[in-house]
């Protein structure tokens, strides 16, 4: 049975795609069986993973309005070694089309059912918004992992993300629970950057990931390239980082 997990955080801009491909990647590299699902109409994800989204036959649009399926619509990134169920600006159109379908913000989750087997992780991008694909992320996830710059907007958007959660919990899907918190893009000359790494372990202790990202040139490069920095430039500090935090997420979820 897969361990199913959101990367979301409405604010945008803090790397939760680059998080979402290169934890996929460095999964893969642990030779866990992932899936990379792009929940994002920009397509991001897709192109990061080195799929073109231009030319696809079928897409997580598909797949979420019932007229496709996961095994039929997902792609190899031969970079990564894993799945991906891309996706592309048709996506957008999903949020009005899906407001008379029956089970909404379970779409996801029915659809992802049908290949639990085939998969160890299933790693869900989410786009920068509390929308209906946001909240089909979450219904179908079994949790959440928040990518956070240590900045004081980041810690601001941070409250309204958790209470979110909690109501998902609450109504939609008790099995929701926040996995951890990962620092993403962490300059360590920034006074700032301490303090509120500080904060965040203050006030959420073992919930944030011991690992940290530091801000790397070659993760930004990478999908420029078509690939997760972790293949693109092994041994930089990036693609260093998001080996361990797969390393992390493994032994993490062994104890939950």
């Amino acid at each position: 049975m897969a361990k199913i997990f959101c990367v979301a955080n409405q604010k945008g801009g803090v790397g939760k795609t680059t998080t979402t491909v290169n934890l996929s990647a460095g999964l893969a590299k642990l030779n866990q069986r992932v899936l990379l699902v792009d929940l994002d109409p920009q397509g991001n994800a897709t192109m990061g993973a080195g799929i073109n989204k231009a030319g696809l036959a079928a897409s997580t649009y598909e797949v979420m309005l019932g007229t496709s399926d996961v095994a039929t619509a997902r792609q190899r990134s031969e970079s990564g070694r894993f799945d991906v169920l891309p996706a592309n600006r048709e996506l957008a159109g999903a949020e009005v089309e899906m407001v008379e379908l029956d089970n909404r913000e379970k779409r996801l989750k029915n659809a992802l059912a049908t290949v639990d087997g085939d998969y160890d992780f299933i790693l869900i991008d989410c786009p920068p918004a509390l929308s209906m694909l946001t909240l089909n992320g979450l219904c179908a996830a079994h949790g959440v992992i928040i990518p956070m710059q240590c900045e004081y907007y980041a810690l601001e958007g941070l409250s309204d993300l958790v209470n979110t959660i909690k109501k998902v919990h609450a109504n939609l899907n008790q099995d929701l629970k926040i996995i951890g918190l990962l620092r993403v893009m962490f300059d360590p000359r920034m006074t700032l950057s301490q303090q509120v790494s500080a904060q965040l372990e203050q006030h959420f202790g073992d919930k944030v990931f011991k690992t940290i990202i530091p801000r790397n040139v070659r993760l930004a490069e990478a999908p420029s390239y078509g690939m997760p920095g972790v293949t693109f430039d092994p041994s930089s500090k990036g693609a260093q980082a998001y080996i361990a935090f797969g390393a992390e997420m493994v032994k993490r979820i062994k104890t939950m």
